[in-house]
């Protein structure tokens, strides 16, 4: 909906001003514009519309409600029709996305005698201060059933119990909604332009140049196993694809089927009544399905979570093709943690049992667990973490995951540098009770490479070592990871270990835990390889947009052929860097 725009004419001021002062008590004259070719046509039914005069009517206003197909043409006659009969507000709901015939900002602009953007700031500034919470699916008793509907149906494919799943709902909602913000702001574009510059200080003059971020094109996503909804259909690839403007190809996992087609009739359904054109959104089936996907030309990317085996083998597919494309893997990750000797003493029970909460948390499936803690010999850690107090065992997502745990378990208590350091009860069972296993620095030296392998599952690793000075040693010798946590206290020297750990990990902690990854601005999910195939970019939180965009530059184009992002009256309201000023905040396509 553009609520940045408010239509009207001098007579129509006039008229306004009349009603307006006739009396409080009497309502409003208004009009809702629906701007949708399906829509006009009877081929989709017009919800949007309606919705926002039962709002409007809240606030005493009267309004009708008029369809009208896409274009700017019939987006102006509408608004001046509504004007002419008296219509003292007028919404526009429709026609602002990147389709060619999506001019609803066009057609209003032409009937403007003044622009107002601090409307859409407001409101927006609003929406943001009514948090989180007052959005996740809380809109109408349809969007709860749905959300019953996808938890009840997630619990019976995942075994994961109804609060986990109703939390991970709410944070997936959460970030359509965040990214959506987001693309309403226009950031994501990174508009630039340069105008030409005679004198321009190189040594040679400047053409004009003028250069934004555009679609990649179709993106294939891989749906991963261990959150059916946050890394799933509408998870986070799926999202930032979306916001960057991609058609999704959506990859079913096969562990939780009847989920996916479900929640992907939803997508495809809230994407058709916004107006999206039909082909945005599908989901395929099958190992064979999903290769073959990949290798069509029409597919501009990709993007997978999963085991390193198969990433590997489809980020070889990907870069294989006639045209390579961007694969976006996230393969796999250890995340080690170091406990300095200082924090080891000061605060013992409080790591102790924040290691085993965050290792056994989700039955240990997720992808930033603490699979490997290096703690001082001596110090009695290890001693408590063998007499700690384990939960029971629990379900696994699938038994394909519990074999491949139960295996790489079995490799690790087998490995004569590794000793059992606790258990709980039938640790290679259907119900797997977690482990803790422990070596010693020097034999961890000596095998990282079978020692440093992920295990999928509720288990960690407990390393002794003597001397702090060993930690950024031990540090280096392990490869790409998502995460790393240092456990200290204000007085340890630990430059050296984080500078290293920077340069191995994606995101760094200090006294807390890698589980629960946050969705915002500043996040990063990803690292070095094989924590990732590509560690420049992160797939959770809003810059993960830009892995679907790529940089066009436009030298000495008219302006008539120029994106509206780049034109010089910057028509949709976003912020641009002109000529290396940093100028305006607003919203894209209002």
């Amino acid at each position: 909906m553009s609520h940045s725009h408010h239509a009207q004419d001098r007579n129509a001021e006039d008229r306004g001003g009349e009603q307006l002062r006739a009396g409080a008590s009497a309502p409003v004259a208004g009009t809702v514009v629906t701007v949708s070719d399906r829509c006009a046509r009877g081929e989709a039914e017009d919800l949007s519309g309606p919705l926002a005069a039962r709002l409007l009517a809240g606030a005493g206003v009267r309004a009708e409600v008029v369809v009208v197909p896409d274009g700017a043409e019939s987006v102006r006659r509408a608004l001046r029709a509504a004007l002419a009969g008296g219509a003292r507000v007028v919404l526009t709901t429709g026609g602002t996305g990147v389709s060619p015939r999506d001019l609803t900002p066009e057609g209003t602009r032409d009937v403007l005698t003044r622009e107002l953007p601090g409307l859409a700031a407001a409101i927006r500034a609003q929406r943001r201060a009514d948090g989180p919470d007052g959005g996740a699916l809380a809109g109408s008793r349809g969007d709860r059933a749905r959300a019953d509907e996808l938890v009840r149906l997630a619990g019976q494919e995942t075994h994961l119990p109804e609060g986990r799943l109703t939390g991970e709902l709410r944070r997936t909602t959460f970030q359509l909604r965040l990214f959506a913000e987001v693309v309403t702001e226009g950031a994501h574009l990174d508009a630039r332009i340069d105008h030409a510059d005679p004198d321009w200080p190189m040594g040679a003059p400047r053409p004009d140049l003028r250069r934004v971020n555009e679609p990649l094109g179709p993106v294939l996503v891989f749906a991963a196993s261990n959150f059916p909804f946050a890394f799933s259909v509408a998870g986070g690839d799926t999202a930032s694809a979306l916001a960057a403007g991609c058609p999704v190809l959506l990859k079913v996992h096969p562990g939780h089927p009847v989920l996916s087609v479900r929640t992907g009739e939803i997508v495809a359904d809230a994407l058709r009544r916004a107006g999206a054109p039909d082909g945005t959104f599908a989901v395929l089936h099958g190992v064979e399905a999903g290769t073959a996907a990949l290798r069509h030309p029409a597919v501009r990317a990709a993007a997978f979570t999963g085991s390193q085996h198969a990433g590997r083998a489809l980020f070889d597919i990907a870069n294989a093709r006639p045209e390579p494309i961007p694969f976006y893997g996230e393969l796999g990750s250890v995340n080690p943690t170091f406990v300095t000797p200082a924090a080891a003493a000061e605060r013992p029970e409080e790591i102790a049992s924040g290691f085993v909460g965050s290792v056994t948390m989700g039955v240990g499936q997720f992808c930033t667990k603490p699979g490997i803690l290096f703690v001082p010999r001596g110090s009695g850690f290890a001693e408590r973490l063998a007499a700690a107090d384990l939960p029971a065992g629990a379900p696994m997502l699938n038994d394909r995951l519990r074999s491949g745990y139960v295996e790489r378990l079995g490799e690790l208590r087998a490995h004569p540098a590794v000793r059992v350091l606790a258990e709980g009860e039938d640790p290679l069972g259907e119900l797997p009770g977690a482990t803790v296993l422990a070596t010693s620095a020097e034999q961890f030296r000596a095998a990282t490479a079978e020692l440093a392998e992920e295990c999928f599952g509720p288990a960690a690793l407990v390393v002794e070592y003597d001397d702090v000075a060993e930690l950024a040693g031990l540090a280096a010798s392990l490869e790409g990871q998502l995460t790393a946590t240092v456990q200290g206290t204000a007085d340890d020297d630990v430059a050296d270990l984080v500078a290293t750990l920077a340069a191995r990990a994606g995101r760094v902690l200090w006294n807390q835990w890698p589980t629960g990854v946050s969705v915002t601005y500043a996040q990063q999910h990803g690292g070095p390889y094989p924590a990732t195939t590509a560690p420049a970019t992160t797939s959770v939180g809003t810059a993960a947009i830009s892995r679907f965009l790529r940089p066009v530059a436009y030298q000495n184009m008219p302006e008539r052929l120029l994106p509206e992002a780049l034109q010089d009256g910057n028509p949709l309201g976003i912020p641009r860097r002109v000529d290396g000023n940093l100028e305006g905040h607003g919203t894209l396509g209002g």
